[in-house]
C-alpha cells in the first residue's frame, strides 16, 4: 500500500468518524451553551497528553471569538495551580477514556467549589462523564491508526466539537467580525476592520492631468505614476480618471487618430470615489462589487490620494 493510499484512508476514515459525531449531540450541548454564554466567570480547559493539545486550541479558539477562556493543565492544577479556577468559572474536562487519573482527581474541588463540570469523553458511562454535571461524546469507532493506539480520530472529534462550541457560543452572543478583528488586530481581518483608507493610501506624486492634455503626455504620466491610471482634474476637483486599460483600447480601436486624442476624449467621468477615514472592509466591498482594482480617496471634493486593492492586502 502506498503512502498515498495510507493518507487517504487515514482521512477517509477519520472523515467517517466525525460525519458520526452529530448524532451524539444532546440536550446535554444546548445546555452547556447556556452555562457558558450565561457565565460571570471563564470557560477553562483542562486535559492530558494529546487530549491537552486539543484543549489549548479549543481554548485559544473560544478566546479569540469573544469566550473568555484558558487551557489548565490538570498536573499544574493539582499541583498549585487550582486558585486559578473560581466558582463562577465553568470547566471542560476532556479525556478520551474518561478515566484519565490526573482530570479525575480535579473532580473533588470542582464538585466542593460549585463550578459547573462539562466533561469531553468518548465514553458516557466513564467515571468522568457520571461525576460532571453535562456530558458531550466524542466516542469513535476507529482510530486511523493502524494499531488502534494513537489518538487520531478520537482526538480529531474533540477538536470538532470544541468547534462546534465555539461557533454556538459566537452565534449566542452575536459575535460580529468588528469584534473578531479586536482580537486579532495583527492579522489581516483585523487590519481590514480597524484600519482606515488614508493609513494605505497613495497619496504623494499622484498622476495627474488637465482635460486636455494630449494622449502622448496621459501615457508618460501613467508610466510615472506607477498606479495604472491617471486622474483629471479641473479647478482642483476630479473630472475624470483614464486607466491604462483605457489607452490600450484606444490604440486599437482609434488607431489612426490616437495621436490626436486628448484626455477629454478618453476619460470616465463619473469615477469611484472614497472617504479617507473610510474602513478598509468597507473599500474592499466597494472594489469587488464595481469590479476595480483602484478608488480615488477624496475628501471634501478635494483629491487626497488613490488606494488600489493591492494596498488592501499588504
Amino acid at each position: 500500500m502506498s503512502s498515498i493510499d495510507i493518507a487517504k484512508d487515514v482521512i477517509q476514515t477519520e472523515a467517517e468518524e466525525i460525519l458520526k459525531l452529530s448524532q451524539y449531540i444532546t440536550s446535554d450541548f444546548e445546555v452547556c451553551i447556556d452555562e457558558v454564554s450565561s457565565s460571570e466567570g471563564k470557560f477553562i480547559i483542562c486535559g492530558m497528553g494529546k487530549s491537552g493539545l486539543i484543549g489549548k486550541k479549543i481554548a485559544a479558539t473560544l478566546a479569540s471569538t469573544g469566550t473568555p477562556s484558558f487551557f489548565l493543565h490538570p498536573g499544574e492544577a493539582y499541583h498549585g495551580d487550582l486558585g486559578m479556577i473560581e466558582k463562577d468559572d465553568v470547566v471542560l474536562l476532556i479525556s478520551n477514556s474518561g478515566e484519565t487519573d490526573e482530570v479525575l482527581k480535579l473532580i473533588p474541588f470542582l464538585q466542593s467549589q460549585g463550578n459547573t463540570v462539562i466533561a469531553m469523553t468518548g465514553n458516557p458511562e466513564s467515571s468522568l462523564a457520571l461525576n460532571s454535571n453535562y456530558h458531550l461524546n466524542t466516542y469513535v469507532e476507529k482510530e486511523a491508526c493502524p494499531l488502534q493506539l494513537a489518538p487520531t480520530s478520537s482526538t480529531t472529534a474533540c477538536l470538532v466539537m470544541g468547534d462546534a462550541l465555539a461557533v454556538c457560543l459566537m452565534q449566542k452572543k452575536n459575535f460580529q467580525a468588528e469584534n473578531f478583528a479586536k482580537f486579532h488586530p495583527g492579522g489581516s481581518l483585523g487590519k481590514r476592520l480597524l484600519t482606515r483608507v488614508a493609513d494605505v493610501m497613495q497619496g504623494d506624486n499622484l498622476p495627474i492631468c488637465k482635460k486636455d492634455t494630449p494622449v502622448k503626455e496621459l501615457v508618460h504620466v501613467i508610466t510615472q505614476g506607477k498606479l495604472g491610471l491617471v486622474v483629471i482634474l479641473e479647478n482642483s476637483e476630479v473630472c475624470g480618471v483614464i486607466t491604462d486599460g483605457d489607452i490600450r483600447r484606444a490604440m486599437e480601436d482609434r488607431e489612426n487618430e490616437f495621436f490626436q486624442i486628448k484626455a477629454y476624449d478618453l476619460m470616465s467621468t463619473s469615477p469611484l470615489n472614497i472617504s479617507s477615514k473610510t474602513k478598509l472592509i468597507e473599500a474592499e466591498s466597494m472594489m469587488d462589487t464595481a469590479k476595480v482594482n483602484s478608488l480615488l480617496v477624496v475628501d471634501e471634493s478635494k483629491l487626497v490620494g488613490v488606494v488600489q486593492i493591492y494596498d488592501l492586502k499588504k
